[in-house]
């Protein structure tokens, strides 16, 4: 029977981006069944009092997340898909890291051209339209694992984790190991968390 693994990401940021590439290798080598779900840092950070420049970035970030809400909603068997196009664009690219309601539109309408969804998908981007769905999603995931986290969140078989946080991604077998490892922590129910401080940013080429 396929592993079930449940990602909650937002398009913004590359740590997701890491890992969920990463995911992506493990079902190459493993036998997995993997939901992507949107949940949003511009949720997470709504209303807190933080650097300027940054809220400017989230504020960026709700037009990625809304229309992966909407296609969440009406096409799921596409979320995939757009994860994957606006990551290139956004990581792999190098367009990242944009500030200001409506900084993200553009690659929006290429990213649903590239995967073939309509373009008015993207009309939900600057309109609370899809919010409180977003927002249900992310508290989902959020409820898994506590409220002193950010994405990406993973679930594996019935226990999530913020993580895990890479900044390379292991490919062939070596994906395949460390998600053995991953979900034989997960299976122990005692099991809470590792750490250790971050030396680099993620190191991901377009996938």
């Amino acid at each position: 029977m396929a592993e079930s693994v449940k990602f909650w990401f937002d398009c913004s940021c590359p740590f997701a981006w890491a890992t969920s590439r990463w995911i992506k290798e493990v079902e190459k080598v493993r036998d997995i069944e993997v939901t992507f779900v949107p949940m949003s840092l511009s949720v997470l950070n709504d209303g807190r009092d933080l650097d300027p420049d940054y809220m400017e970035m989230m504020k960026a970030n709700w037009g990625p997340a809304r229309v992966a809400t909407k296609i969440a909603v009406a096409a799921p068997e596409k979320v995939d898909a757009y994860y994957t196009a606006m990551g290139n664009f956004i990581h792999g690219q190098e367009q990242g890291g944009k500030k200001g309601f409506g900084a993200y539109d553009e690659i929006i309408a290429q990213a649903l051209e590239e995967v073939g969804l309509p373009a008015d998908y993207a009309e939900v981007a600057n309109t609370e339209d899809v919010d409180d769905k977003l927002r249900e999603f992310h508290n989902a995931a959020i409820n898994e694992v506590g409220d002193e986290v950010g994405t990406p969140v993973v679930k594996l078989g019935d226990t999530a984790f913020f993580g895990p946080v890479i900044t390379r991604v292991p490919e062939g077998e070596e994906a395949g190991e460390i998600f053995d490892a991953s979900v034989r922590l997960a299976q122990y129910p005692y099991f809470f968390e590792l750490k250790r401080t971050r030396t680099e940013m993620p190191q991901v080429s377009q996938k």
